[in-house]
């Protein structure tokens, strides 16, 4: 059996994957191979030149995108008293305590991401065995364990996005939707690559951005030129 369809096998054909492409080009041939019947997300995944089983070289980070990720994030913010408010403000979704951590303890997971102030860590810590495995234990490496939450709940929701390299040193993440058109496409594209490229560790020898490919969720990766994106950072 094939391991794709046959729209996906169609839009493959007019797309030769040995060549690199510049970054307009690249996303005018993702605009054209896509064929689903509902708006796409942007898909970049990019090889790097680490070795994730070192500590000092696990990439994890997060990027506030220029134009948002075109999704609604659901926000929690373990808070109290005067940051509870504040989150709220910030536009958080659900604020509290031990409240959530019973309803979570019960099987309540309506929520994307979640934001703690470092005093209710204890308290968070009582569910990290739920919350771990699903990506949403709060995390000082990504922003979200702080006392700023009324920044940080702003960001999420204007489109922040965490991202972390793979055991086989590859990034992957939405970025976008196909809708936002080629110029906040680029823009989101590059906000990404500068944030991973700030990011590389001072051991990672030789190439570092070894390889990029932009896609969207249905459609064949288009491969780019890395000294082209870097050209225009």
């Amino acid at each position: 059996m094939p391991k794709h369809g046959k729209n996906y096998r169609n839009k493959l054909q007019g797309i030769d994957r040995a060549i690199l492409r510049s970054v307009e080009e690249g996303i005018d041939l993702v605009l054209k191979s896509t064929y689903a019947k509902f708006d796409e997300t942007f898909d970049v995944a990019m090889k790097l030149g680490v070795d994730p089983r070192h500590a000092d070289q696990m990439i994890r980070s997060s990027v506030a995108l220029p134009h948002g990720t075109g999704k609604i994030t659901r926000v929690l913010v373990f808070a109290k008293g005067a940051k509870e408010a504040e989150a709220l403000e910030a536009g958080a979704d659900y604020v509290g305590g031990d409240d959530l951590v019973e309803k979570i303890k019960e099987g309540w997971l309506e929520f994307d991401k979640t934001v703690a102030t470092p005093d209710m860590m204890g308290v968070v810590g009582k569910i990290g065995r739920i919350l771990g495995p699903r990506n949403l234990m709060p995390n000082a490496k990504l922003g979200t364990v702080t006392f700023d939450v009324a920044n940080i709940v702003k960001e999420i929701k204007g489109g922040k996005v965490d991202f972390r390299v793979d055991k086989g040193g590859i990034i992957h993440s939405g970025i976008g939707k196909l809708s936002f058109g080629k110029e906040k496409m680029t823009d989101n594209l590059l906000a990404f690559v500068q944030r991973v490229i700030q990011l590389k560790p001072s051991t990672s020898k030789g190439i570092y951005m070894r390889s990029i490919t932009i896609s969207s969720t249905m459609g064949p990766g288009v491969k780019l030129d890395p000294l082209a994106v870097r050209s225009l950072l």
